[in-house]
């Protein structure tokens, strides 16, 4: 008897173990496949691949597999899906120039159960609905009547988050700002109070989009569900708010991206387009205030380029009259700015890389990637690479001037038909972020010789990057 139950203990754990065991290796039993690893049952080797990451190296996971295997493509398992990675600017052009085609975008299941609406149709088909909903509000001619706005707010930012201030935490305030933006226009929400309730919530959602799908108390999967349904609430009760104000006529079309996006989306649940809004709202702040953190970081690290800056900057003010806001035609004067905000993003890009699906088997390299495989590719890697950029390491705003970097080697923002909507919107933000820091602050690095970053899922710089900041006397 003991030793029947014994037997059956011992099944009930060595038959499930065996099943995964098959599975894991029936999705790499096509011939050809890429050289790689296939890691352990389930998780394969997304441990390392997050782990990277958390190191401050996220290119590693790429750049020492592509070394170890002397190829631009490789095999591994992440996320529980097998995965091709593909490498520099071929990977990336076959990519982006076969999106539709043979592949099209991808995301973790987590996110399908973070944002539940998803689940209605996919996630995939989700991205394209919201796509095609941001782009008319995202292309210039749209963003020009925002950049007043985006300099007030920057310059209520400055003086009530870092005036004053002798010490102070970079990485937290720039989420503070470009999330007040975000609110204000994609919700018309500028009570700071309650965007700063939201603020968190936000970034709780963002962490837990890339983490271990394990839905437990306490797990970080499970609190950004948690977070995701409290946002979902309060976005969902503003929407509802907006339909009424639309339809008494006590706003317009015009004054937030949520009016233009209810007045075009036709018949939807209130909660699924909060579920859009979210995503947006996330996309629309986590990026740009990594990249504005960095910025700070690389003009302390290098005086020479903060002064061009400045002067840059300088020369705009001297054409303006006092209090007068800044305008598009001041945006693209800022040229030099962009430049040194580009050598940023190639040194460390908001987002390491993204996903994509086959959805038709297909040879790349003289290797076959079989129908339903995920596709990772990194622009960490690309960006990095001294084939692309000589002295990668090197910080060279120069590598941006006349026709810049060669097609599809420098990729912060994708490219083919999935290019980042929002770049522009980006670029405004950044650009009158600059602006405003610049000419009120002087400031140095706490921690000088520091540049320890971990990216969990995003770059940020391992201590918030404290700084010593000072008045700008000239």
């Amino acid at each position: 008897m003991y030793l029947t139950i014994i037997f059956l203990f011992i099944s009930s754990i060595i038959f499930p173990l065996l099943f995964f065991l098959g599975k894991h290796l029936s999705n790499f039993r096509y011939p050809n496949l890429p050289p790689g690893k296939i890691g352990f049952p389930l998780i394969g080797e997304t441990l390392s691949f997050l782990s990277a990451g958390r190191q401050g190296h996220p290119e590693k996971f790429v750049t020492d597999r592509v070394r170890h295997f002397s190829s631009g493509i490789f095999k591994t398992h992440l996320f529980g899906s097998p995965f091709a990675v593909v490498t520099g600017a071929s990977g990336n052009k076959f990519l982006f120039t076969n999106e539709n085609k043979l592949v099209i975008s991808w995301w973790p299941d987590s996110v399908n159960k973070i944002f539940p609406s998803s689940t209605q149709t996919s996630s995939k088909e989700e991205a394209i609905k919201t796509r095609m909903l941001l782009m008319p509000s995202m292309k210039p001619e749209a963003l020009r009547r925002y950049v007043g706005v985006m300099d007030e707010i920057a310059q209520k930012h400055f003086e009530t988050e870092w005036a004053n201030q002798d010490q102070l935490i970079v990485f937290p305030l720039t989420k503070k700002f470009t999330f007040s933006i975000a609110c204000r226009l994609f919700l018309s929400m500028d009570d700071l109070e309650r965007v700063r309730k939201l603020e968190e919530p936000f970034t709780t959602v963002m962490t837990g989009v890339f983490s271990i799908p394990i839905d437990l108390p306490g797990t970080r999967f499970n609190r950004a569900i948690k977070a995701s349904r409290l946002l979902s609430k309060e976005v969902s009760t503003i929407i509802r708010q907006r339909k009424e104000e639309l339809k008494a006529g006590k706003v317009s079309v015009e004054q937030d991206i949520l009016s233009h996006m209810l007045m075009n989306i036709g018949e939807t649940k209130d909660e699924d387009l909060a579920d859009k809004i979210i995503a947006l709202l996330i996309g629309g702040h986590d990026t740009t205030s990594i990249v504005c953190t960095f910025v700070v970081n690389y003009l302390a690290e290098f005086p020479h380029i903060y002064q061009r800056v400045l002067e840059e900057q300088k020369e705009i003010l001297n054409n303006k009259d006092v209090n007068e806001k800044l305008t598009w035609e001041d945006i693209e004067k800022m040229r030099y700015s962009w430049n040194v905000a580009c050598e940023v993003m190639r040194i460390v890009p908001p987002l390491a890389g993204t996903f994509r699906e086959a959805i038709d088997h297909f040879s790349f390299k003289g290797f076959y990637i079989p129908k339903g495989w995920k596709l990772y590719w990194s622009a960490t890697a690309t960006h990095k690479n001294p084939e692309y950029f000589p002295e990668p390491e090197k910080f060279e705003p120069s590598r941006f001037e006349g026709s810049g970097p060669k097609p599809y080697t420098y990729v912060p923002f994708g490219g083919g038909s999935r290019i980042c909507p929002g770049r522009e919107y980006a670029r405004l933000e950044i650009l009158i972020f600059m602006h405003n820091l610049v000419k009120r602050f002087k400031w140095e690095k706490v921690f000088p010789k520091e540049n320890k970053l971990v990216a969990d899922p995003a770059p940020i710089p391992a201590k918030g990057l404290p700084i010593r900041i000072f008045p700008q006397l000239s």
